[in-house]
């Protein structure tokens, strides 16, 4: 594994040409899969709720006698205890209200960049707070990306740009018939005293045998619909589904950011990218130096975080790019820039009725970013 500080890119020329190196190789890619983790959200502002004010701290001072770490708040086994259940619904209360005021980083940007690029096979996520999704990047827990009518699976997994592998807290789900809605203001206000609301769907349907003098059926509660430690994912068939068609599209470039990479399940997903990513790499030619350099960073696997990973990752991942993952993304996109400008050429799409427009000949309709062309359109497009 090669490591490669960031701050020190700017006085040293080895690790400057390497980082340089890799940016190439993004822009060059075709297929990049990216998983992510907290880190990449760190500076959107939304509290750590490990540290001393965060958010947890501040549940704790509602509730003082509970006994309950950090992680605690993301296991399925809270449930299990009022107390520990009436903090779970507290804190999401608070950590709702912070994401909502949060806004998309400069990580989230490069995503949707690569997608925008035809260079994302797929985004992969640990994070519940669907910034991606503000970023452009449809995830597997919005309504645009569900299936309607019957059949085995629930999403149009061509339509998932970003799976989100640990829910999405901007959604709530029954805890007993498990219909689904948009976590509104409502829900947040009640998450806040402790306790969760009643389903409406259950609710109406007790409702409805109760007014036929029938006896009451259960009604179930609302709870985040995010996926807790130790629980089973709602879309995991579907997932796994999306997973295994990603690994035999061959991707060529694996890129890991914002995570300490230590959750089982997230492990062997990133191990079952990376070995297929490998397998993906190009053989080695005899052809000339820069040829060979091009190719030599195709097939590999790029970590980007502020701490190295764990011994057990040597041999998984090639590059170890230790710093802010904004930075990163924005340094990859400068370079892409200068080494490859065609990549960023804007064709202005041009009305084509000859219908003259105040500032010329034609009617400047649409503005489109690297495309080449488009069929069956009946428009001229002009690059600039």
């Amino acid at each position: 594994m090669i490591s490669l500080d960031l701050e020190a890119s700017s006085s040293d020329a080895s690790t400057r040409r390497t980082l340089s190196n890799l940016s190439l190789a993004v822009a060059k890619c075709k297929k990049i899969v990216v998983v992510t983790g907290a880190g990449i959200s760190c500076s959107c502002g939304i509290p750590d709720f490990r540290s001393s004010d965060g958010l947890y701290a501040l549940v704790k001072e509602q509730y003082p006698d509970a006994v309950l770490k950090g992680r605690d708040l993301f296991d399925a086994s809270l449930f299990r205890n009022p107390t520990s259940t009436a903090v779970f619904y507290t804190f999401i209360s608070g950590l709702k209200r912070s994401i909502d005021s949060a806004k998309p980083s400069p990580t989230h940007r490069f995503i949707k960049t690569l997608d925008s690029k035809r260079k994302l096979l797929r985004s992969y996520t640990q994070n519940i707070d669907g910034l991606e999704e503000r970023a452009g990047l449809i995830g597997s827990s919005s309504e645009g990306a569900r299936l309607t009518g019957k059949g085995k699976g629930k999403l149009r997994a061509k339509d998932v740009r970003n799976v989100q592998l640990h829910g999405d807290i901007h959604r709530v789900r029954c805890t007993f018939c498990s219909a689904e809605f948009p976590c509104t203001e409502e829900h947040i206000v009640k998450f806040a005293t402790g306790s969760p609301p009643d389903c409406p769907e259950c609710t109406d349907r007790s409702n409805a045998r109760t007014a036929r003098s029938a006896r009451a059926l259960k009604v179930g509660t609302l709870r985040p619909s995010i996926v807790l430690y130790d629980e089973p994912h709602p879309l995991g068939d579907d997932i796994g589904s999306i997973q295994s068609s990603d690994i035999t599209r061959k991707p060529d470039m694996l890129i890991i950011m914002g995570t300490s990479l230590k959750v089982h399940g997230f492990k062997k997903l990133v191990k079952d990218f990376a070995k297929a990513v490998r397998e993906s790499a190009p053989p080695a030619t005899s052809s000339s130096s820069s040829s060979r350099n091009t190719r030599s960073y195709a097939g590999k696997v790029v970590f980007v975080n502020k701490t190295a990973p764990g011994s057990e990752w040597d041999g998984i991942i090639d590059y170890h790019v230790e710093g802010e993952t904004d930075q990163w993304a924005e340094k990859v996109i400068e370079d892409w820039k200068k080494l490859r400008p065609s990549d960023w050429e804007v064709q202005t799409t041009l009305d084509s009725t000859g219908k003259p427009a105040s500032s010329g000949a034609f009617a400047v309709s649409k503005e489109i970013t690297n495309t080449i062309h488009a069929k069956g359109t009946g428009q001229l497009y002009i690059l600039f």
